[in-house]
């Protein structure tokens, strides 16, 4: 299969960054949400920007779930700016229709966390995968070119097998 069929069948399958055989599974968490009134457009059908922020709330959700809420950050005088978001959007959300948002923490060695969403409808039919890219600064908003204590500490947690939220 030439690199960029890879890369498409990578795209329509959610899976963006590369995967390890000897890294940790992902670590993954699921939201239920449902399109707001104020989150679609005169046709009933969910503006494209509202995606974006129902990956931020999964994204959010599985944070919590793992010792790096907003306020691990804020304590640990820590950033992550994201640096690169893409989301590929298949099938449209209509109004008052509910859906799971996933994220999912891709195992990188690197000072950077990758995260992949996906947006299901309920039937199961994928409405939008995605990614995002953060790199990590200290409050300053310096660059950090090494991975800071505080996600050093999540990753050999991660190797350990403490969280219960691993898929394949």
């Amino acid at each position: 299969m030439n690199d960029s069929v890879s890369k498409l069948t990578r795209r329509s399958k959610g899976n963006y960054f590369f995967r390890a055989p000897d890294a940790p599974l992902p670590l993954v968490t699921s939201i239920r949400l449902r399109a707001a009134f104020g989150a679609v457009d005169a046709m009933a059908v969910v503006w494209h920007g509202r995606y974006s922020q129902y990956c931020e709330e999964a994204y959010a959700a599985l944070a919590r779930s793992c010792g790096i809420s907003y306020h691990d950050f804020f304590k640990a005088q820590l950033r992550a700016p994201v640096v690169q978001v893409h989301l590929d959007y298949f099938v449209s959300l209509l109004l008052e229709e509910e859906f799971i948002v996933t994220a999912r923490l891709i195992w990188c060695e690197g000072a950077r966390m990758n995260v992949e969403y996906e947006i299901t409808k309920l039937d199961g039919v994928v409405a939008a995968t995605g990614y995002t890219v953060h790199m990590f600064t200290d409050s300053a908003s310096l660059p950090l070119l090494t991975v800071p204590p505080l996600i050093e500490t999540l990753r050999q947690r991660w190797q350990r097998g403490e969280f219960a939220c691993l898929v394949k």
